[in-house]
This record gives C-alpha cells, structure tokens and sequence, in this order.
C-alpha cells in the first residue's frame, strides 16, 4: 500500500525536511516486507491567495484515484502508535492501493476536504505547525511498520 502526505507549502531544506527524509526512508525500507511504501510527499501551494477552500482543491488533485483519504486535524481521533499501525494494516488488508494523509496550511483544512475524509487523525488537542505535524506523522509511518515487524523501536 503506497503512502502519500499532501501537504500544503513547500519545506525548505533544513531539520524539518531532514528528519522527514530520514524518517520515510526508514518506513519505506521497513514496510517493504509488510506491503506498506512506499511513502511519497505531494506538496502543494496556493499562489492566489484562495484560501482553505483553494487549498482544498490543490490537496484533492494531489491525492490518488481511489485512495483512502486521512485528514489529519486536532478534531479527530486521537490513536496510539499501535492502534495506528493497526489501522494501516487494515487498510492495507481491505485492498487500499493508496491513503493519502492530508494536511492544511496554517489555517486548516476546508469542512468540504474533512468530511470527504473517511479518517480523520489528531496528534492531540494542541494545533501543531502544519510543518512539525509532517515530521510527526513521517516518524509514526516508521514507528508503525516497526511495530508491525516486531522490531524493539517502539517501546510501549
């Protein structure tokens, strides 16, 4: 099952984009065994000043025909880090080809896009900077296929 992170804005070179590369590297060597991988990141920018809704229409288009769509946003549910990894591995089972994790800019992400979501995930009640939220996420990618490998990484 291919992961994809649609996000908006690009991230620059530094830590940020340095630990998400390390950490989808990681994922993708460990989940090539568990047919999870690879991950790929579809980063997206509204020149125009639209707004969520313009945001929206630039996160639907980067995500796959068919894929799961995850919409991560402080309102949803909050999982641990095995319970994630359960719920990869159900949507690998179920014959999902794709789950794209969606990310919104600095304001979110539109209703429209949220309940489109057949998911939506929540790394706590705090709002995160949308850009930590993808080393948060990229370090769960890899902390899930570890689980899922019975690899000692996640230690609970």
């Amino acid at each position: 099952m291919r992961v994809h992170i649609c996000a908006v804005g690009r991230l620059r070179a530094g830590p940020e984009r340095e630990l998400i590369d390390d950490y989808l590297k990681r994922f993708d060597r460990t989940g090539r065994a568990l047919s999870l991988g690879p991950a790929a990141i579809h980063e997206v920018e509204d020149r125009k000043g639209g707004g969520m809704r313009a945001e929206a229409a630039l996160l639907e288009r980067a995500v796959p025909a068919g894929a799961a769509i995850v919409a991560l946003d402080e309102r949803g549910h909050i999982l641990t880090s095995p319970k994630f990894a359960a719920k990869l591995t159900g949507w690998r089972n179920d014959g999902c080809g794709d789950v794209a994790f969606v990310i919104g800019g600095a304001d979110g992400l539109a209703a429209e896009l949220r309940q489109r979501a057949g998911f939506s995930l929540s790394f706590g009640q705090m709002v995160w900077p949308h850009m930590l939220v993808r080393v948060m996420l990229a370090e769960q990618l890899y902390r899930a296929a570890t689980i899922l490998s019975g690899s000692p990484y996640h230690r609970s």
